[in-house]
């Protein structure tokens, strides 16, 4: 029986070994013109699909982007304050 192996790594079928925690990266991009209200995550943070990372504020109202699939959050490019336009990339997830 093979040896077992560390959190994160997987063997694949050919035996060799895989790190499943190296994901492609995503970028989240901001939906709404607006600013940055509250930032919901730090950098190294892992999150589930859906989990909201940011708060943007627009027009009185607060809109949360939401994390598109599970992923740990590699980079931060906004400031909690800042104004955002849309289409900006936000938060880029691993």
């Amino acid at each position: 029986m093979p040896a077992a192996l560390p959190p994160g790594l997987m063997r694949r079928r050919d035996g060799e070994e895989k790190d499943e925690t190296l994901m492609p990266e995503t970028t989240v991009r901001s939906e709404i013109a607006g600013s940055v209200w509250k930032i919901e995550v730090a950098v190294g943070d892992a999150v589930a699909a859906e989990d909201p990372l940011i708060i943007l504020e627009s027009m009185k109202m607060e809109i949360p982007l939401l994390a598109p699939r599970a992923g740990v959050v590699r980079r931060i490019l906004v400031a909690e304050g800042e104004p955002i336009a849309e289409g900006d990339v936000a938060v880029i997830l691993g």
